[in-house]
């Protein structure tokens, strides 16, 4: 009984689950079944599309082909159009120059014309002063076709004015690009196509970027220094240099090398020899002091030797005279020997320091020429003789310090004898005034 009772639960169990499994396998249908109906209308949904894309397609096609054979019918009209062009210009070029006659000669003439007016203009001074002149200058040189009488006049007024102006001077006021890039507003005195002066000497215009200038180095004193005075100059007549190239020969003149610049191209050994210049000079002008106030005072003492003043060497001299009178001619002949010789270094101090340095310079001279003679011949062992401006240096330096010791020998050496001849004169004056003490004491001893 128990087991009939376990037998009809699991058969209740089994007939339950059934049915369960039953209804989901009958969800599951249905729910296949939906989605193939929709799978059937998404795919004759896109069938439409595409189909009616492929129509789209071969409207664009279609429109593709016409739009080519309108660009090959318009391609071949346009072709035509050239070559019948071409052959219209050819007879339009033809017409022209018989239309032309000799006005094409004159066409050629004003064209030329105007372009070397344009170089000689925009690069004349005058345009410093009177800036874009050749504007019609270049429309005329540039042009196509036969210049009007318009273009024919500002030729003729471009060139008229440019004889005008190169015959008169004038001054206006411009702005000056400086050399360190600074602009200034100066008062500028133009000297007609020559020069440009200021103030501070003279400028130069420069064409390519319309711009007066002042120059890189103004030339020598002499030269610079009459263009200011011009400047200044409000009335009367005033001499001043011009360059009659229109810059050629003033850039020349900046180009050359002042006295300073050749000074220093002695460089170590020619300032050696200004030390010794100056030195010699500096003992020179001691030597002119002591030696002028000696003689004045031994001229002071020579009108009152009986009372000697030490202050002088004839007084110191007389002041061994007067201490010694009572002594015989020949003791006081050594007495006063011995007093001129110490009056003699006193007096010839330094006068053979000038006539030693008046020998040693010019061999330093000759010194700076063999140095620079050396580097000469080891510049030409590295780099050849084929650029001179490499020796340049060297051989300014053999050539400036022999000018620089001649130039410094000359004057000691004439310094030294105006100095050795003073000395002498002092001297000279001692021994005078000595041999007159012992002759006067001789002259009493033989009374």
């Amino acid at each position: 009984m128990k087991k009939f009772l376990n037998f009809v639960m699991l058969s209740a169990s089994l007939t339950v689950a059934t049915s369960a499994s039953a209804n989901e396998l009958t969800k599951l249908l249905n729910q296949v079944k939906a989605d193939r109906i929709s799978e059937a209308k998404l795919d004759k949904k896109r069938e439409a599309e595409f189909i009616a894309a492929r129509a789209d397609k071969q409207a664009l096609l279609k429109k593709a082909k016409q739009e080519l054979a309108n660009q090959n019918a318009r391609n071949k009209r346009l072709t035509d159009e050239y070559a019948a062009n071409e052959i219209t210009l050819a007879q339009k070029e033809v017409e022209l120059d018989s239309a032309k006659g000799t006005l094409g000669e004159m066409f050629g003439v004003s064209r030329s014309a105007a372009a070397d007016a344009f170089g000689q203009i925009s690069s004349s001074i005058v345009s410093a002063e009177y800036p874009g002149r050749g504007e019609a200058l270049t429309r005329i040189a540039n042009s196509t076709e036969i210049p009007a009488l318009e273009d024919l006049e500002e030729l003729w007024f471009a060139l008229q004015t440019e004889m005008t102006k190169s015959g008169e001077v004038s001054q206006f006021t411009a702005e000056v690009t400086n050399l360190d890039g600074s602009k200034s507003t100066e008062s500028i005195t133009r000297i007609g196509t020559f020069n440009l002066v200021s103030d501070n000497g003279y400028l130069t215009y420069n064409d390519e970027v319309g711009q007066v200038q002042p120059l890189a180095k103004q030339p020598a004193g002499y030269i610079s220094g009459t263009a200011s005075s011009f400047f200044n100059t409000s009335s009367g007549y005033e001499a001043v240099y011009v360059d009659p190239s229109r810059g050629g020969i003033l850039a020349l003149e900046t180009r050359k090398r002042t006295l300073m610049e050749f000074y220093h191209q002695g460089k170590e050994v020619g300032y050696a020899i200004t030390v010794l210049l100056i030195l010699g000079c500096l003992i020179a002008l001691e030597r002119f002091v002591v030696l002028g106030a000696m003689s004045a005072k031994i001229k002071a003492q020579e009108k009152n030797l009986d009372q000697p003043n030490e202050n002088n060497p004839l007084g110191r001299l007389l002041k061994i005279y007067h201490d010694n009178k009572s002594v015989d001619a020949e003791t006081l002949e050594l007495k006063l020997d011995e007093g001129i010789l110490r009056e003699t270094p006193k007096v010839d101090r330094g006068i053979n320091l000038i006539k030693m340095f008046a020998a040693i310079a010019p061999l330093m001279g000759l010194l700076g020429t063999v140095i620079g003679m050396i580097m000469t011949f080891q510049t030409i062992t590295l780099f050849g003789t084929g650029d001179p401006k490499i020796m340049a240096g060297n051989i300014s330096l053999a050539l400036v310090t022999t000018a620089l010791g001649l130039i410094c020998a000359l004057p000691l050496i004439l310094i030294h004898s105006i100095i050795a001849g003073r000395s002498k004169s002092v001297l000279q004056k001692l021994d005078e005034q000595s041999a007159g003490l012992i002759a006067a004491i001789a002259e009493k001893e033989s009374k």
